[in-house]
């Protein structure tokens, strides 16, 4: 978008940078479809935590901090000691003894700056904030639908139809804001001289704008995320929309709105408000305790991994695997490939990124619609589709075509009443069904198929086995195991498929990968390559359900796996189903035995299917050798590497730079949705409505809810995910990793800031120095003496 085309005065220009950067500043959102978990401080990772804690604080209310309640139970416990708040206080120039007072202290409410909307409330009565947000909700869930509403909204572009929605909202006039439909249709029908005339009616100079752009940003809650997540995905794609900067439009326009109807009472409290948004950046002195508190807490946890990794002591594992299983790095692979480990001790466990190194756009069975099945961070670059015949395309597009008209005339205005009183005691069965939990988890699709020429081929199988670092002693068989979560009556139900995959499940990347290492052609020229994989080794593709802890494996290829190897594969999985299963039925509420798990997707009630990723706190990149042993307790990524065999590096920056923001955008997603869940969480399971098939209000209407339901963080009497920084460990050279570091400037400002911690393993699984801000230290030894 340009600015200049206009010929704005520089005074008007400095606002429209000063626009920009506040929408910079809100992290993107994913529809429900492939929802995929984000970094909510994303905006402000080139900043300290302070620094971004106190621009949170007055821009949305939000803490980035754990509550003192909560790090309190962990000084009760043992878990944080004096030692670790004497520390985290010195660092932050504050009285040791003052920041541990404060633990037995309530935790402060930050309060966020205020907008015209806040203003008009405090002097008229009325909740400004909600009704804009519930009119502001209405029009856009009709006007970003994605085939939800019968009735599908307008097109154009996004302040156009708001402006042509606003000339007929009676509702605002009816709540006392006169003459509303009029100034709407005094407005320019460009956006961008629409925003010039707003802010200069508001007086609004470059002073006051970047922090008041950004709360009122923030005021869009949901919606805003969500244009910013158009937005993210028409930048991986070359290109630029405008949504967010019209958004921000449309919401000065009821700034200026609610002024214009009650300037007598506005007048004297807005000139103060701009006053307020021009003041610099100050923390407070309870801020300031709070993240002293958070650094504790954060550096102990640091320690308790470094302690549990220490007990491993590089076990070897099996030297000459029968079986080799190659699973994602999602935390909730820890315990499975634990079980796995421990069910047949002949069997070899791999980490990598769930899509398996394949980044592709698919195209599924009867469907036009490419879905993304790789990290948001990569953009789909390989194509793949189902190898099915077109008859049997157009078969079943027919039968869905058929379903979506029944379901159309079932909600239809004039024939849903009808369809009830006719047909409703019909679907009793179904209900009951479904209250038993006795639903089937869905057919696999049909065996997909990579385009790619031989030449290619050869060359991404090449690449994706040394990032594995898989390149010999290969067993006999070896299983890539993908993941996803069989659930009913979720929304959220793509944010309990792998992250890696785009909130997609990882059949189709794990089926594509092996069919492409059994290849005879692949496995030729991967021999010319130096890779030789023996004749006699088989790939087999698996899925494993998070939910119920049972792996699927795929059809194909198995006739070419001899039978008993196939007897010991299915003999281990099925043991270690039960040992995974009887583990973390302990964990969720109302599990009283392993026998519950599998019927808790199927059950439409179910608020707590399974934890997700609660609780993620490591990211580790090492051998297995280094954590073989390990009860992680499900809390850990684990990315196998070997640094010996990974020339120049190649394989530690792709790590780094890919596997590791992933995981730190899953671990700040937990962490922002359980500190501040009214700013970045969903809310409440039981009260979501789904608002154009891309996310969901709490009730029926307001802002788009977007991050972690309460349900997924909270048991019902505590957080059951404590707001952690995330360890990432890695196995290399600290001189190897500081040049990952410096040649990703914004990989290192993630750890140079405090978002991540850094730490670097020695040959026997030790932590043996930990990144300080460009620097490399010894790590921190446990204290001597812990709290009571």
């Amino acid at each position: 978008m340009s600015f200049h085309s206009y010929q704005f005065p520089g005074a008007t220009l400095q606002l429209f940078a000063a626009a920009e950067d506040a929408l910079a500043q809100i992290p993107p959102a994913f529809g429900l479809e492939a929802t995929v978990a984000v970094n909510p401080y994303l905006g402000q990772a080139g900043e300290n935590r302070l620094q971004a804690a106190t621009r949170l604080a007055r821009v949305a209310g939000a803490r980035i901090t754990a509550p003192r309640e909560v790090i309190a139970a962990w000084f009760e416990a043992g878990r944080v000691t004096k030692q670790d708040i004497a520390a985290a206080a010195v660092g932050a120039g504050l009285d040791p003894d003052e920041v541990q007072k404060a633990l037995h202290a309530p935790s402060p409410v930050y309060c966020h700056d205020p907008t015209l909307a806040d203003l008009a409330a405090r002097e008229t009565g009325q909740d400004w904030p909600a009704l804009i947000a519930d009119r502001v909700g209405l029009w856009a869930g009709g006007h970003f639908d994605k085939g939800q509403a019968l009735w599908p909204a307008p097109g154009g572009s996004a302040f156009k139809a708001w402006r042509a929605f606003a000339l007929r909202d009676l509702t605002p006039g009816l709540h006392g804001l006169r003459g509303f439909c009029a100034f709407v249709a005094s407005l320019p029908t460009d956006p961008r001289a629409a925003f010039a005339e707003l802010t200069g009616r508001l007086g609004l100079s470059a002073e006051a704008a970047p922090l008041y752009l950004h709360r009122l940003a923030m005021s869009l809650g949901g919606w805003a995320q969500y244009v910013r997540g158009l937005g993210w995905a028409d930048g991986l794609k070359g290109e630029r929309n405008a949504l967010g900067f019209e958004m921000l439009v449309i919401r000065l326009a009821w700034e200026v709105a609610l002024l214009d109807c009650f300037a007598d009472q506005l007048a004297m409290p807005w000139t103060q408000a701009l006053k307020a948004h021009a003041a610099p950046l100050e923390p407070s002195h309870d801020l300031r305790i709070d993240l002293a508190l958070q650094e504790a807490a954060d550096q102990a946890e640091e320690r308790a991994v470094a302690e549990k990794l220490a007990t491993s002591g590089g076990r070897g594992g099996a030297p000459t695997p029968d079986i080799q299983a190659i699973f994602c790095i999602d935390v909730r692979s820890e315990p499975f490939r634990r079980a796995l480990e421990s069910a047949d001790p002949g069997v070899q466990t791999r980490g990598f990124a769930g899509f398996f190194g394949l980044p592709i756009a698919h195209l599924g069975l009867a469907s036009d619609q490419r879905e993304a099945r790789a990290p948001v961070l990569l953009e789909a670059a390989l194509n793949s589709q189902v190898a099915v015949s077109g008859k049997a395309d157009q078969a079943e597009r027919i039968t869905r075509r058929a379903t979506r008209a029944w379901g159309r005339f079932k909600l239809a205005a004039v024939s849903s009443f009808a369809f009830v009183e006719a047909a409703g005691p019909l679907y009793l069965g179904k209900l009951l069904g479904s209250a038993m939990a006795q639903d089937d988890a869905p057919s696999p699709e049909p065996v997909p198929a990579l385009d790619l020429p031989s030449d290619a081929r050869i060359a991404l199988a090449g690449r994706v086995l040394r990032a594995m670092s898989l390149t010999s002693g290969f067993a006999p068989v070896v299983l890539i195991a993908g993941h996803g979560a069989h659930v009913t009556n979720a929304p959220h139900a793509s944010a309990l498929q792998c992250g890696a995959c785009g909130g997609h499940a990882g059949d189709v990347n794990a089926r594509l990968l092996a069919e492409l290492l059994n290849d005879p052609v692949v496995r030729k020229g991967l021999s010319r390559n130096g890779i030789a994989i023996p004749p006699e080794t088989r790939f087999l593709a698996g899925l494993h359900d998070t939910v119920s802890d049972a792996l699927h494996l795929f059809d194909e290829g198995l006739g070419a796996v001899p039978k008993a190897h196939q007897v010991r594969l299915q003999a281990a999985l099925a043991k270690a189903s039960e040992i995974a299963r009887t583990a973390r039925a302990q964990a969720l509420p109302r599990a009283t035995s392993e026998a519950d798990l599998p019927r808790r997707g199927k059950d439409w009630s179910e608020l707590q299917p399974e934890w997700g990723l609660t609780g993620c706190r490591a990211f580790i990149v090492a051998p297995r050798a280094r954590s073989l042993g390990c009860d992680l307790g499900g809390r850990a990524f684990l990315h196998d590497y070997h640094w010996r065999q990974d020339e120049c590096f190649a394989t530690l920056e792709l790590i780094l730079t890919a596997p590791a923001v992933v995981t730190s955008w899953i671990a700040l997603q937990y962490h922002g949705s359980a500190t501040a869940p009214e700013v970045f969480g969903a809310g409440n399971k039981l009260l979501h409505n789904v608002v154009g098939g891309i996310g969901v209000f709490e009730g029926n209407g307001g802002d788009l809810r977007v991050g972690l339901p309460m349900q997924s963080l909270h048991d019902g009497e505590q957080l059951r995910h404590d707001p952690l920084r995330l360890s990432v460990v890695v196995a290399a050279p600290t001189e190897a990793i500081s040049g990952v570091l410096e040649r990703h400037p914004q990989l290192k400002t993630l750890f140079d800031n405090g978002w991540l911690s850094l730490q670097a393993m020695d040959e026997a699984g030790r932590i043996c120095a930990r990144y300080d801000g460009g620097d490399w230290s010894e790590p921190a030894q446990a204290p001597q003496i812990r709290a009571a």
